[in-house]
């Protein structure tokens, strides 16, 4: 019974868990390009294979998890399931004690964990699968592979066709999700989302930090860490002549006061100059905007077929949004961090659509034109 239970509700974690990553493959993809960074991995080249490899470990996660679920295998199952878990928690336990990724993606957009969180879980499922293990393992030499079983080997053949199953409709789930938009979308910037509203939120409720100076004594060596009301307080750390040196790039901002969380914080427009383009977009009638993370690898000619269907449309505000300021050629470019246009546009282009600072639509450009 409690075998069976424990077994159960691994299962469903690791199918949960591989579901929410499947239903948007392309947001667990710039999670995995964030380990492939120079700050972290430094294997810069294989950003480029970041999907692939999104795809193939959402589904071993699955598929283990719901072999899991069914018993289909479960020596070979429990035993991948435990390596997998280890791989896991090698990159949690490198992203919490580097503070280097500050959400593995576990979980997609559905539940955010910080990395200290995602190693815990990581660490309690393999204990969980450890144990299961262990109460199953006498079942794994029960098996006598020269005899015939009727009756189980029809069980098996049940549990493959369940796994078949399975494995086309999360196939479909992820198809989806990387050809148009994710089929659930649990990001901030669901259809429906009222930015103007979230960013009132946001500015009521704001989150507060702290920034901690890595001081150096010049004359003994000494090093500490002071936050910035002691700092100006104690005039030993700054006043003329004082050993005490600010260490460059090591300061550090500190979460003091945590505010009304929302990605929506991010949300901010600027045209080449610098020049604040936010409000002026949330508070148009009707906004049209054309978002590029990567506007070098879009075509001219698909870019010059968004433009004119953008115009026709005739909004108060069309702009053109990327990481560079000379993209768009008919219509105003804009700028934002690419990071924050991954987080709104799942595909490079993406077409955004606001009534009143409300997504009445998203879609790729490409189901936009037709």
């Amino acid at each position: 019974m409690i075998k069976g239970l424990l077994r159960f509700i691994i299962a469903i974690i690791f199918i949960l868990s591989g579901f929410v990553k499947a239903v948007d493959l392309v947001g667990f993809s710039f999670k995995m390009e964030e380990y492939f960074a120079p700050n972290v991995f430094d294997m810069p080249f294989l950003e480029k294979f970041a999907l692939p490899l999104s795809v193939f470990v959402v589904i071993l996660e699955l598929l283990l998890g719901f072999m899991l679920l069914i018993k289909l295998k479960l020596k070979f199952t429990l035993s991948a399931l435990i390596a997998l878990c280890i791989f896991f928690g090698f990159l949690t336990f490198y992203s919490a004690y580097f503070n280097v990724v500050t959400d593995c993606g576990c979980f997609g957009d559905a539940i955010k964990f910080t990395p200290w969180q995602s190693f815990i879980k990581d660490i309690v499922l393999l204990v969980g699968l450890i144990v299961v293990f262990i109460l199953y393992r006498k079942e794994f030499k029960k098996k006598d592979a020269y005899s015939y079983n009727g009756k189980k080997d029809s069980g098996n053949k049940f549990r493959y066709i369940l796994l078949g199953i399975f494995s086309i409709v999360m196939i479909l789930v992820g198809a989806h999700g990387i050809v148009h938009e994710p089929l659930i979308d649990f990001r901030d910037y669901k259809i429906g989302t009222d930015l103007k509203a979230e960013k009132e939120k946001i500015n009521k409720n704001p989150s507060e930090y702290k920034t901690f100076y890595s001081l150096k004594n010049s004359k003994t060596g000494e090093a500490l860490k002071v936050n910035q009301d002691d700092y100006i307080k104690k005039t030993e750390y700054w006043a003329e002549g004082s050993p005490w040196k600010i260490e460059e790039g090591k300061n550090e901002s500190v979460l003091v006061k945590e505010g009304y969380k929302s990605e929506i914080v991010k949300f901010k427009i600027e045209d080449p100059t610098g020049q604040d383009l936010t409000q002026e977009v949330i508070n148009a009638p009707k906004a049209i905007l054309v978002f590029s993370y990567h506007p070098q690898n879009v075509s001219p000619e698909l870019l010059k077929q968004i433009e004119a269907k953008v115009k026709a449309e005739r909004p108060n505000v069309i702009l053109g949004v990327s990481t560079l300021p000379n993209t768009f050629k008919t219509i105003k470019n804009a700028m934002m961090d690419g990071t924050a246009i991954k987080t709104i546009a799942r595909s490079n282009p993406f077409v955004l659509i606001l009534q009143n600072g409300k997504i009445v639509d998203k879609q790729p450009a490409k189901d936009y034109l037709k």
